[in-house]
């Protein structure tokens, strides 16, 4: 089986370093991420690895010092050309998918996920946080990473033992599904995109969450603070914002950046179930990035999808692999 690496060149850098207080997250260190990620593959016996190209060549370079170390892994990019856009990663998403990847370890934030899971839904992801608003995207060493991934990869531990069912949100646009966010939707009083990112909140009149916890930054972090949604539980939830509101909620909606939110209304959400936007226009932003204009007249509504993703959970995978002893080796002269 083959494994796969994006890694996003753009994440950590936009425009939230301006309005906030965010990190910049360089591309040396992905290529330092990378380098990580394919030792630890290489160690549980990956050997094909199927890699995302792009404008700043991450992947290359974190291979021109891995060859002192003798790595037997095979690593090839997907046949695509890139345009440095989020199409980019979509595309090679889902050629990955196609050549029959087990794992797709993704490095960026929330949007960048997202494009990985509209390019290869069934294929489970190992999201791993460079980007700004990071609630999908998990923290963990890239070499025990690459190591996780490298184990399911192998078939040394099931896949379903290694991962989690993750909740999305589908949006409709006139009644047909037009997108997904992994994390919320936001509904943005105004026409147009601009710079993509949602950094005022007083423009923000709806959000929708598939998950949400109050240790979370960016948007998600208003739902936080009313609910504790956890990825793999399948229900949501729906918020009506209003600047008048009585019940307000303090939130990091960016990193430094809080905000005092007037919450009008709160509703649960059920997979299937289709909440509708009684706003026209507007603009939806998914996952914090504005990606949808919605003309007069047309009708929107969010709903939980009744079917969401697999995302790779790092410790489950390697407590799996220490009780079958899949690191161990000889004979051992003491019980486990």
């Amino acid at each position: 089986m083959k494994a796969a690496i994006i890694a996003n060149p753009a994440s950590g850098k936009d425009i939230r370093r301006l309005v906030a207080h965010g990190s910049v997250f360089d591309n040396q260190e992905k290529v330092r991420m990378v380098r990580r990620i394919l030792i630890g593959l290489a160690i549980a016996g990956v050997q094909d690895v199927l890699y995302m190209p792009e404008s700043y060549g991450i992947v290359p370079r974190a291979l021109d010092d891995l060859d002192a170390l003798e790595t037997p892994v095979n690593v090839t990019p997907v046949d695509i050309f890139p345009y440095n856009t989020q199409d980019d990663t979509i595309k090679a998403a889902a050629l990955m998918q196609e050549a029959g990847v087990a794992v797709i370890i993704v490095l960026g934030g929330d949007g960048t996920s997202r494009a990985a899971c509209k390019g290869a839904r069934k294929t489970p992801l190992l999201p791993l946080s460079t980007g700004t608003n990071n609630v999908f995207p998990i923290m963990v060493e890239a070499t025990v990473a690459g190591l996780a991934a490298g184990v399911i990869t192998t078939g040394g531990v099931p896949v379903e033992e290694g991962s989690a069912d993750a909740s999305l949100l589908e949006v409709l646009v006139d009644g047909e599904p037009r997108d997904i966010a992994l994390i919320d939707v936001a509904v943005y009083n105004d026409m147009f995109i601009g710079s993509r990112a949602v950094w005022d909140i007083t423009r923000v009149s709806h959000l929708f969450f598939s998950c949400c916890k109050p240790d979370s930054i960016g948007l998600s972090a208003v739902g936080g603070q009313l609910s504790h949604i956890r990825p793999e539980e399948p229900r949501g939830l729906a918020l009506d914002l209003a600047t008048d509101a009585a019940c307000r909620v303090r939130a990091a909606i960016g990193p430094g950046l809080f905000a005092d939110v007037g919450i009008a209304g709160m509703r649960h959400m059920s997979p299937g179930e289709i909440m509708p936007v009684d706003l026209s226009p507007c603009t939806l932003a998914l996952d914090g990035e504005r990606d949808i204009e919605v003309r007069r007249g047309q009708s929107v509504g969010v709903r939980l999808a009744d079917d969401g993703l697999r995302r790779v959970d790092v410790p489950r995978t390697l407590e799996y692999a220490r009780k079958h002893g899949l690191f161990l080796s000889g004979t051992r002269p003491f019980p486990i």
